[in-house]
């Protein structure tokens, strides 16, 4: 097997070969969380522990062949290295093999972060799903002007916290302006711990203002992400077997795998 037709089934999903290794790929991807996630669980048996060794290093060794693949099949190794998701795939094996540096019970933290970081397996689903693709492609095309409203909702905070602390004081909670942007933030976004409530009836009054305009700032991010993924969705291929409605970029349909330019 050369390594265009490698090339192909590892990078490209719109063949049958490359949405098997996709498909193989995300169960694999899922069921390492899930063992990580069992082995954070304390007071296991200890056949429970040495059967979650066992997968975990079934998995570690897995991803590394699958890593050490894509290096050799790449046209530039180093771009892929390098890349957003070259680190991802990365840090999806090295925790395992790290672990073992570390022996003895003052090393136990270090251990447990090393280990934990194999949850980061989880964001190479996005990468084989063509609805995370798309959402990526929409986040990319609007953080510009979310990184403007966000700036802009820094300011307001600052300015409400500023407010609260002045009207209120350390008497009733407010004990600094850091204090204060922290109870604007937790208000704006209407989590409200209510851990600092003000006291008085300005400091109601600005308390109401802050939970009304949080609703339009939540609205804000949220409609400028949906413009784009309409942007990036673009029109739909319905599949003329069984109707499901693919991407206008598909070239199978993912839902039972026809070849739409032959069908369509």
């Amino acid at each position: 097997m050369n390594k265009l037709r490698v090339y192909k089934i590892v990078f490209e999903s719109n063949t049958k070969g490359g949405k098997l290794f996709d498909v193989f790929l995300l169960w694999a991807i899922g069921l390492s969380v899930l063992v990580a996630m069992f082995d954070s669980i304390p007071h296991l048996s200890p056949f429970f522990k040495s059967t979650l060794n066992v997968a975990e290093w079934f998995f570690t060794f897995l991803f590394t062949i699958e890593y050490a693949v894509r290096i050799w099949i790449s046209l530039k190794p180093s771009k892929y290295i390098f890349s957003f998701w070259g680190i991802i795939d990365l840090v999806a094996v090295f925790p395992t093999y790290l672990s073992l540096l570390f022996y003895g019970y003052h090393y136990i933290l270090v251990v447990r972060i090393l280990r934990m970081l194999r949850i980061f397996r989880v964001l190479r689903m996005v990468r084989f799903s063509n609805e995370g693709n798309t959402l990526l492609r929409a986040l990319k095309a609007s953080s510009y002007r979310i990184s403007i409203f966000l700036f802009s909702v820094i300011c307001i905070v600052v300015i409400l916290g500023t407010m609260m602390y002045v009207v209120e004081g350390p008497q009733n909670g407010f004990t600094s302006v850091f204090q204060s942007i922290y109870w604007a933030i937790i208000t704006i976004t209407t989590v409200g711990y209510g851990d600092i409530v003000p006291q008085t009836v300005l400091g109601k009054f600005i308390s109401s203002f802050t939970m009304i305009i949080g609703y339009a700032i939540i609205a804000v991010p949220t409609g400028i992400v949906t413009v784009e993924m309409s942007r990036a969705t673009g029109g739909s291929a319905k599949c003329p077997v069984c109707g499901f409605k693919n991407s206008d970029r598909a070239n199978y349909c993912n839902n039972c795998g026809v070849d739409l330019k032959e069908n369509g």
